[in-house]
């Protein structure tokens, strides 16, 4: 039996301009990206030209956010990638986007609490002397993530505002400190030199770089919570700017920090605490245990906002039959997707136990192989949603908006997506660190690859089988309303 349609919704008309950027960027986790993943970044690629990598990515994203924004005005759902594939490839195509939306959101989910763990239980030894198991850190973070999961999406907003600013701030500090105080050389700008995209490092510095952009999907997994249609557009321009902006400049001012020619070493040497041990040359001490405490707050807050997608793509599953009718239940009283929620807990909890049980290594096997293949899942959806935008104005007409939105930027973006996605795939063994070769380098670009094929089955199936359900893919809140007929079925 179908949720009832008071039980299926969504709170409604809460989340302003602000409050969608703030959610967006926090899932980006500045803090974490910038002195986490962007740091052993400079290792991983062996070369300074990470920063270029943001402002590549910043362009990328810049030309698939022109036909996103003008067709979430036609796109009423809280899985967001899923319901645009749906929508402009159909509904088999959407169910096995559905199914790597929800792979790879909730291996970024796991990452998150696995990092934080991992931070925190090194931050609290340096402070008291006494080494507690990352894991219970894990926990606490978990279990605070799956109370505030359950609250009013406008007071998590509030919560990721305080927790944003603060974490930017201390950055832009810390990047006022690295670029007045050089390393010898001067300021220069040869980590800005567009001939690393053509090396063999280009993948790996383009999916690191992308890392920084996944939250970009929030824009539109919240958009069903939004005040009004244009809250959407007017933030994901501001999110786009404000993401490569901080990140690019940030990513620079540590080359700048570091000394070009050295900063690969210097990352090598220091890994994640590259961006602490440069402050604390140049800062006070209490500054860089701000800027410490920071990071674990950000690896919160993006953990926080990852509970939500996660929670929404289940939701919307469910709602839409594609997943268990259950899975679309929602609090009476918060109107949060409790059982997504529920979900998002359980599969983090897991995967930190068994990360735990088998003694590996948390912040290789558990944070940063599960950032960097979320984000490759994530980079996949993104492609497949800059197609999706030409089919579906191509199937239902312009309305309005001209070639420029509809056809031209989104074909464009598929290109550049393309591109990326093919130099991500050669170089993954290389991003992973274990070099090219290896069977992990394709063993898991091809589980994502298989979980795709699966959704895509199970979508055929239920357009044999359950044409009713297959109908309804995509439509978002109407699925749990619209009666559905022999002329509804055409085209799917």
């Amino acid at each position: 039996m179908p949720p009832s349609n008071v039980s299926a919704a969504l709170a409604g008309s809460k989340l302003g301009v602000l409050s969608i950027v703030f959610f967006t960027v926090a899932a980006g986790a500045p803090a974490t990206i910038v002195g986490g993943v962007s740091a052993s970044g400079f290792a991983v690629a062996g070369t300074p030209g990470v920063p270029l990598g943001y402002l590549a990515m910043a362009l990328v994203v810049g030309a698939f956010a022109i036909g996103y924004v003008t067709m979430s005005r036609h796109v009423d759902n809280a899985g967001a990638f899923y319901a645009y594939i749906a929508k402009g490839l159909g509904g088999a195509p959407g169910t096995g986007a559905g199914a790597v939306a929800v792979v790879s959101y909730l291996m970024i989910l796991a990452g998150l609490v696995g990092g934080f763990g991992v931070g925190a239980a090194d931050f609290a030894e340096r402070l008291t002397g006494h080494a507690v198991a990352w894991w219970w850190y894990s926990a606490a973070a978990i279990l605070l993530v799956a109370a505030l999961g359950v609250q009013r999406i406008d007071v998590n907003g509030r919560v990721l505002a305080l927790l944003l600013l603060a974490e930017v701030t201390v950055l832009l500090v810390f990047d006022v400190a690295f670029v007045a105080a050089p390393a010898p050389g001067g300021v220069g700008f040869g980590s800005l030199n567009p001939a690393v995209l053509v090396t063999g490092s280009a993948g790996s510095i383009l999916l690191i770089a992308f890392t920084g952009f996944i939250g970009f999907a929030n824009l539109t997994v919240l958009a069903q919570q939004a005040r009004d249609p244009r809250t959407v557009i007017r933030a994901a321009y501001l999110s786009l700017l404000v993401i490569s902006a901080l990140f690019g400049a940030s990513t620079w001012a540590i080359t700048e920090a570091a000394g070009q020619g050295e900063v690969v070493a210097a990352a090598d040497r220091h890994s994640t605490r590259l961006l602490f041990v440069l402050a604390a040359e140049r800062l006070p001490a209490a500054l860089v245990d701000l800027g410490n405490t920071l990071y674990l707050t950000s690896l919160f807050a993006a953990a926080l906002a990852f509970h939500h997608v996660c929670a929404r793509y289940l939701f919307a599953l469910g709602r839409e039959g594609i997943g268990p009718a259950w899975w679309a239940r929602t609090s009476t009283r918060t109107a949060a997707p409790v059982a997504g929620s529920l979900i998002a807990t359980g599969a983090a909890s897991v995967a930190v136990l068994a990360t735990g049980a088998l003694g590996l290594d948390p912040a290789v096997h558990l944070f940063f192989w599960g950032a960097t293949t979320g984000a490759l899942g994530v980079l996949l959806l993104v492609l497949l949603t800059s197609i999706a935008v030409v089919g579906y104005f191509r199937r239902v007409g312009g309305n309005g908006y001209g070639a420029w939105p509809t056809t031209i930027a989104p074909t464009a973006a598929s290109v550049l997506l393309v591109v990326v996605l093919v130099l991500a795939v050669s170089s993954y063994g290389t991003t992973l660190g274990v070099g090219p070769g290896h069977a992990l380098g394709w063993v898991v670009p091809s589980g994502l690859a298989v979980v795709f094929t699966l959704g895509l089955v199970w979508g055929v199936v239920l357009k044999h089988a359950r044409p009713e359900v297959y109908a309804r893919i995509g439509l978002g809140a109407r699925a749990t309303v619209v009666r559905i007929g022999p002329e509804e079925l055409v085209g799917r």
